[in-house]
C-alpha cells in the first residue's frame, strides 16, 4: 500500500462514502481508546468492516485519521443535539441569550462525554513516541478540524450577525474560552465546579460577541 498515493488522492464522496467515513471514525475511537495510538489499522478496519485501503483512502495516514477522531469528539454535540441550537443562532433576537445557552449545553454534553476527555489525555499520553500526531493536526486548518463550529459562525457572518475577518483564528478563540480550560483540568485528574463553569462561559460569550461584534465598515 501507498500511503503516499494514498495522501494524494481526494478522500471519496456521497453518501455512502460519509456512512463509512462515520464507520471507521467510531471504530478508531474505540479502538485507540483501549490499545492506544499503536493500534495496527487492520483492526480499525475490521472494526468498521471495510478494508484497510478505504480507511486510508479515506484519511490517507494513521496521523490524520486520529486527529479527524480528536475532532470528532469535540463536534459531536454540535452536529447531533446542538445542531437545532446553532442554526437559530443567526435568528435569535437576543444572541447573546441564544449562545450563552448553546454554549451551556456545549460545554456540558462535552465534560459528561467520557471519550472526549479520554481521547485528550490520550494524546498528551501518546505524542512524545509519536510526534507526527502534532504535524498532523498543525498542518490542517481549524475550520478542517471542527467544521461544525466554522459553519456556524460563517453562517452568522452571512446573516450581519458578527463580523469575522479570520474564522480560523475565531474558532480557536472560542474553543479557548469555553472548551480548553477543561480539558487541560482533566489532564490533571481534576475538573471545574459548575459555579465556575458558569461564569467562564457568560464572560467568555461575551468577550467573543465584544470582539466580533457586527461592524458595516469591516463587513
Amino acid at each position: 500500500m501507498n500511503h503516499e498515493a494514498a495522501d494524494a488522492r481526494r478522500p471519496p464522496s456521497g453518501a455512502r462514502a460519509e456512512q463509512k467515513r462515520a464507520a471507521i471514525i467510531a471504530a478508531a475511537r474505540e479502538t485507540f481508546l483501549k490499545e492506544g495510538f499503536s493500534a495496527g489499522m487492520d483492526l480499525i478496519a475490521a472494526q468498521a468492516g471495510v478494508s484497510k485501503v478505504t480507511v486510508y483512502n479515506h484519511f490517507g495516514s494513521k496521523e490524520a485519521l486520529f486527529t479527524a477522531v480528536v475532532a470528532d469528539a469535540l463536534d459531536a454535540p454540535l452536529s447531533g443535539t446542538l445542531a437545532p441550537a446553532i442554526d437559530q443562532l443567526a435568528e435569535a433576537d437576543d444572541l447573546r441569550k441564544a449562545l450563552t445557552e448553546a454554549a451551556q449545553a456545549w460545554v456540558k454534553e462535552v465534560r459528561e462525554n467520557p471519550d472526549v476527555l479520554a481521547m485528550r489525555n490520550l494524546v498528551a499520553r501518546e505524542l512524545h513516541r509519536f510526534p507526527d500526531l502534532g504535524a498532523a493536526w498543525q498542518h490542517q486548518a481549524p475550520g478542517s478540524h471542527h467544521p461544525a463550529m466554522a459553519g456556524a459562525l460563517e453562517h452568522l457572518v452571512s446573516k450581519g450577525r458578527l463580523t469575522i475577518p479570520d474564522i480560523e483564528v475565531a474558532i480557536l478563540q472560542l474553543y479557548s474560552l469555553l472548551l480548553f480550560p477543561h480539558l487541560v483540568f482533566s489532564t490533571y485528574g481534576t475538573e471545574i465546579n459548575t459555579d465556575l463553569t458558569d461564569r467562564l462561559i457568560a464572560h467568555g460569550v461575551e468577550m467573543f460577541l465584544d470582539h466580533y461584534s457586527y461592524r458595516p465598515d469591516q463587513a
